[in-house]
């Protein structure tokens, strides 16, 4: 299997390591100490994206996009994914159902959203519905003039400044009817409850919001009723391949900065790298990360190809848990290795360190990548995961 990247592949991986470390990677620590993204800086930033052609990445040329590859994506997400408190958001991906957009809804939000000129959010999880979506309790009555929702949402990211949320609820309560709706947030009804606070910094938060008696107009569905579950599937294929680049590009940088540090530190004597306990630890890093990256441009190139839905979906959650857990693992490594400096915030460890934890939760714990995985053996075989084509 050739996965080599070509020239415009080498020339998309120089422009988004240029927006890495010439303008997110300056900027982490203004987010960090404002505990938010302040909206000068934003605005900067949202600009040298642009500059740099990265913005929409996932979607087409002709809604505005940059029409790239998933190999390219991935190249993407690898390089930004690297800077701290999510600063690789302002790289903008509007979620990818939304190619299922109507004319009119493609030039109202499709459109918008890929130049950058309104932010989007998908809502999905509930307090008593996460890795089970079946389970969610927001619904949609249908009415003469529209629709009726009633919910509750939660770990909404980005939606207190988001001018489109994508609102899975189900029609009549029923799951078989699940249904996503595009919510103009400003519209009565819709509510930012509260913004919880998290152990990461971020340039957006992941608020509660209660959904009361919020209309919706019968075009605002977006593709049919009842293909929810699907369009928010494609859409965790896409997060969960996303969060496997970020892992790489995390574990990436980290294994960096800790192999430079136990360089330059010297202990009784000598570079503290000379030490078996930390060549062992750099050695660990080193091959996690090459097989995290193997894995990842290996199944994004399948995905280039062809490869059918499901299968994707399958082994986009193999992706995932294995990239997460990797990432983990070697930040750690990191952190370890810088010892009490490694717990400094000043230091970029130490926030990749807090950054790295939530990717093994949202989008699908590891447990439930578990699940999806050892239910795709148990339908198909182990060679699903274990050959090779």
């Amino acid at each position: 299997m050739d996965v080599a990247w070509t020239k415009d592949d080498l020339d998309v991986r120089d422009r988004a390591r240029s927006l890495a470390v010439n303008h997110l990677f300056p900027a982490e620590m203004e987010v960090e100490e404002a505990n938010c993204l302040p909206p000068a800086l934003g605005k900067r930033l949202k600009q040298a994206v642009v500059e740099h052609r990265l913005n929409a990445i996932n979607h087409a040329k002709d809604v505005g996009g940059q029409g790239m590859t998933l190999v390219q994506q991935s190249i993407v997400n690898e390089e930004v994914g690297a800077a701290t408190g999510a600063l690789w958001a302002l790289a903008w991906q509007p979620p990818l159902c939304l190619r299922h957009a109507s004319p009119a809804q493609r030039e109202a939000y499709l459109v918008p959203a890929c130049k950058g000129t309104i932010d989007t959010a998908y809502a999905i999880t509930e307090p008593g519905a996460g890795s089970d979506a079946g389970g969610v309790k927001t619904t949609a009555q249908r009415r003469n003039d529209g629709w009726v929702l009633n919910g509750e949402k939660c770990f909404a990211s980005g939606a207190e400044h988001a001018e489109l949320v994508l609102v899975h609820a189900h029609v009549d309560g029923d799951p078989g009817k699940a249904t996503i709706f595009l919510v103009d947030p400003r519209w009565p009804g819709f509510t930012i409850k509260r913004l919880p606070k998290f152990g990461h910094n971020a340039v957006h938060a992941h608020p509660e919001v209660e959904i009361r008696d919020l209309k919706v107009p019968h075009e605002n569905v977006l593709g049919e009723v009842g293909q929810g579950f699907e369009l928010t599937k494609d859409w965790f294929v896409e997060a969960r391949l996303a969060i496997g680049a970020r892992c790489v590009g995390m574990a990436v940088r980290a294994a960096h900065l800790a192999n430079d540090y136990a360089t330059q530190r010297k202990q009784f004597g000598r570079a503290i790298r000379d030490f078996q306990g930390i060549e062992f630890m750099l050695a660990e890093m080193a091959a996690d990360i090459m097989a995290a990256k193997s894995l990842l441009y290996r199944v994004a190139a399948a995905m280039d190809r062809g490869l059918d839905r499901k299968t994707a979906h399958a082994q986009v959650a193999a992706v995932k848990l294995h990239c997460s857990e990797m990432g983990w693992r070697v930040v750690d490594k990191a952190v370890q290795i810088f010892g009490g400096k490694g717990y400094m915030r000043e230091n970029p460890v130490e926030r990749l360190y807090r950054d790295v934890r939530v990717e093994r939760i949202w989008e699908g714990t590891s447990e439930i990548q578990k699940v999806v995985i050892a239910g795709q053996i148990k339908k198909r075989g182990l060679d699903l995961y274990a050959g090779w084509a």
